[in-house]
Parts: C-alpha cells; sequence; structure tokens
C-alpha cells in the first residue's frame, strides 16, 4: 500500500492585485488620478457619456474600464462589482494600478422610516458583513472613508439633492453578501450597531482602500426601505437619484482640482 503525499502551497498569494493588472494589460500611467466606481454597466455607461474623449482601458469578463477627462482632468471610471467579491477585483486593480482617490456610487436599502426612495446615504463607516474584509482586516478594524473626502462630497450631495427636493443622510452602512437573508433578528442588531442602510459593497470597497491607504468615499441612492417593506427599483425618484450621483461625483472631482 503506498501513501499519499499531500501538496502544501508554498507561495504567498496565487493571485495579487498585480496580477490582475498584468492579466488586463493596464499601467498606472493609463489611468486617472481619480476614480469614480458605479456598480452596473448601465450607471457607468450613463457616466462615460459625460467624460472627454473617453478610451477603454479594458473589458475583462464583465467588467469594463475608460479613462477620459472631467473639465480637463483626468478620470478612471470602471464598473467595480455590485457583490463584495467582485468588488475587490475591481478595488484591487484600481489600488495596484495607483489611482489616487476612489469615489464609490451606488445603490442602497434604507433602514430607517424617515428615509424616502430616491435620498442619499453619506457612508461614514461601516458594519461589515461581507465575506471579503475579513480576509484583509481583523475583527477589530474599524472601516471609515476618507474624513476631508467625505465631508466636501457631503456638501455637494446636500445642494444638489435640495434642488430636487430629496434628502442627504449621514451613517453607517452594513454590507452584506446575504441580500435574501436579511431577517429581522439579523437587520435590528445591525441597527443597534448604528447601521442607517444596507448595501453589498460599501464595507470591502472602503476596507481595501484602506489597507492601501487611498483616500476613498462612499455615496449612495437609495433603492428600497428594510423597515417600511418599500420597493423602489423603478420609481423615478430613485432612477433621479442615480444620474445626479454621477454629478455629485463629477463635480466633487472638478472641486478637489479648484476648478
Amino acid at each position: 500500500m503506498t501513501t499519499a503525499t499531500q501538496d502544501k502551497m508554498t507561495r504567498d498569494v496565487h493571485l495579487s492585485g498585480k496580477d490582475l493588472m498584468a492579466m488586463v494589460q493596464l499601467r498606472p500611467q493609463d489611468i486617472g488620478s481619480y476614480a469614480i466606481v458605479p456598480g452596473p454597466k448601465e450607471r457607468l455607461d450613463s457616466l462615460v457619456k459625460k467624460m472627454e474623449s473617453p478610451v477603454k482601458n479594458f473589458t475583462f469578463m464583465e467588467y469594463s474600464m475608460f479613462t477620459g477627462s472631467i473639465n480637463g482632468t483626468r478620470v478612471t471610471a470602471v464598473n467595480g462589482g455590485r457583490f463584495g467579491a467582485d468588488t475587490a477585483i475591481t478595488t484591487e486593480i484600481l489600488c495596484n494600478a495607483q489611482a489616487k482617490v476612489l469615489i464609490r456610487i451606488g445603490s442602497c436599502g434604507a433602514m430607517r422610516k424617515d428615509i424616502k426612495i430616491g435620498d442619499f446615504i453619506i457612508t461614514t463607516g461601516c458594519v461589515r458583513g461581507d465575506g471579503v474584509s475579513p480576509y484583509y482586516v481583523d475583527d477589530k478594524f474599524v472601516t471609515l472613508p476618507d474624513a476631508a473626502l467625505t465631508q466636501k462630497l457631503t456638501g455637494i450631495a446636500k445642494n444638489l439633492a435640495s434642488t430636487a427636493g430629496l434628502t442627504v443622510h449621514e451613517g453607517k452602512v452594513w454590507s452584506t453578501d446575504a441580500i435574501l437573508r436579511e431577517t429581522k433578528e439579523i437587520v435590528n442588531k445591525v441597527i443597534d450597531q448604528g447601521a442607517i442602510a444596507v448595501d453589498m459593497v460599501s464595507a470591502p470597497f472602503l476596507t481595501i482602500a484602506q489597507v492601501y491607504k487611498i483616500p476613498a468615499v462612499s455615496i449612495l441612492a437609495v433603492s428600497d426601505n428594510l423597515i417600511t417593506g418599500q420597493m423602489g427599483f423603478i420609481n423615478p425618484d430613485y432612477y433621479m437619484a442615480e444620474g445626479m450621483l454621477i454629478q455629485m461625483a463629477m463635480e466633487l472631482v472638478k472641486q478637489l482640482e479648484g476648478k
């Protein structure tokens, strides 16, 4: 009888962010200092139409990256994932490509009765319920956006939202991978931890950016409400808010550049 030998991995990591860059043939000089990161491709397409002279950096699986200009400033846009795992892939690519600022424009479910469909959530911190961030940091790690970026984006968002009769709320966002297990027992526990909204992306996105020491910020449009049960995915206010997210991100770039 022979005894099977067990192979062990000796390399530090099987696949790194730099390996991903090489796979899509992306170099640091190919991207802008600012990266705007929507989730779905449809939101990316709307953003790219507003950019000056956009050039496609790559298309890989369902992800596409473009670099162009906003008011003369080079900006990169990529549909950065709908879920924690694919968000980690695109965020790793941006961080390893040495982006200087990351701006996430996404959607979320509200967890307060007073938050309406189409309102905005400025992420001030995260309750990490995703499956990605524990592989980067331990349980004691506090996931936060960049404070200066958040303050500037909040001012921009409040100014634009007020013109449409929408409200900007500031608070923690709970990120979870289990969209069909948002039960009252789980939801009420994270509300007790200070969360006012839920998404699937902000925690891994902001955590990875922090690990790489790259300033990042996240703003979300409210698509539904877990407390009232309201679903607003086809609500005109939600679609209007999605468009305004792009305006807010573009205005943030302009202000950061002093334009």
